[in-house]
């Protein structure tokens, strides 16, 4: 009950600073405002894994527990949202999927103090939220057809992409990952590495979003470090992960919402 009443007051203060400090983050306006949110809850099946892992490894604990609770209040928000947003039928009921695949994580993310046990199915279950919430995002930028489009969408993905590398890192950490995990990490990697090479050579960069995806290029190399160093305290290497992710994760949603509103504008 307790802890049903945190996220709920987390949910308050989220809406709150949303509204007043991010303007992506306002209601779903138009059709790229409605890809950034849907990417971003890519990115948040991946995050709530991340921290969940880190709980239960006391990896940065205290802020771990935040961002759980936070990412759990905004995934909600968001998803009904975009399933009120909704296009075309099509798209709404590739949501109502979300919304039940959901219900399953979400118990499983709050329903008990994070176990190995836990840990096994938030890292099997988190799969499918993310694999329908990015058919939701795709489907969005279809229906959408524009270039700026699709580099909201890959920005956004860039977001999905960082938590992902940290979810599995975690896991590994913990002995929890699913077979092919190392493998997994790898891949999303080189997803990044390309991710970003599209997003620098656009040619509708303005300079703003060519410095922020500098300062991107240049977070990766602390994230990278982070992820594939060897040696060193094994709960210090997996705290680096927790801090850099999050870092990297802020500059990749600020030049998503930058895309964003560049489209806005035209």
């Amino acid at each position: 009950m307790n802890r049903l009443l945190a996220i709920l007051a987390l949910a308050v203060l989220a809406v709150l600073a949303d509204a007043a400090g991010n303007p992506a983050l306002a209601q779903i306006g138009d059709i790229n405002s409605a890809i950034n949110k849907a990417g971003r809850q890519r990115m948040l099946s991946q995050r709530m894994a991340k921290a969940y892992l880190q709980i239960g490894q006391d990896i940065d604990t205290e802020r771990s527990k935040k961002i759980l609770d936070a990412s759990i209040s905004l995934f909600d928000r968001q998803l009904v949202e975009l399933k009120n947003f909704a296009p075309t039928a099509e798209i709404k009921n590739t949501y109502l999927s979300i919304e039940r695949a959901w219900l399953g994580y979400k118990d499983v993310l709050v329903g008990a103090k994070p176990s190995v046990e836990g840990a096994k199915k938030v890292v099997e279950i988190n799969e499918e939220v993310l694999s329908l919430a990015h058919q939701g995002t795709v489907q969005l930028e279809k229906h959408s057809g524009t270039p700026q489009s699709r580099l909201v969408n890959i920005a956004g993905r860039q977001r999905m992409l960082s938590q992902r590398m940290a979810k599995f890192y975690q896991a590994l950490n913990w002995g929890v990952a699913p077979a092919g995990g190392a493998a997994e990490m790898d891949k999303a990697r080189k997803g990044f590495l390309e991710g970003l090479k599209e997003l620098e050579s656009a040619s509708i960069n303005t300079p703003a979003i060519k410095d922020e995806l500098a300062l991107g290029r240049q977070q990766w190399i602390f994230f990278e470090n982070a992820l594939f160093s060897r040696g060193g305290e094994k709960k210090t290497a997996a705290l680096n992960v927790a801090t850099t992710s999050e870092r990297i994760l802020e500059v990749m949603n600020n030049a998503t919402g930058m895309y964003e509103l560049l489209q806005a504008k035209k």
